[in-house]
């Protein structure tokens, strides 16, 4: 089950609060071990850029094929 949860600082550690809802229907108790798999949410800006083409998705698309060889 994924959560989206934020990251806070809590004096020289880093921690998350567990929504109430993922508690209660995961029965978590306090002093439970718990596995957490970490998962960095990015922005696909962030990553590919503000690509900007300038012309539609077809006339791209008809752009790249010209090299195709059929």
């Amino acid at each position: 089950m994924a959560v989206e949860v934020t990251v806070k600082k809590w004096g020289n550690s880093m921690g998350v609060v567990l929504p109430i809802d993922l508690v209660e229907r995961q029965d978590i108790r306090e002093e439970d071990k718990i596995l957490i798999e970490v998962v960095k949410k990015a922005d696909l800006k962030d990553l590919f850029g503000s690509l900007r083409i300038g012309i539609s998705g077809q006339k791209f698309k008809n752009l790249v094929r010209k090299g195709w060889k059929k």
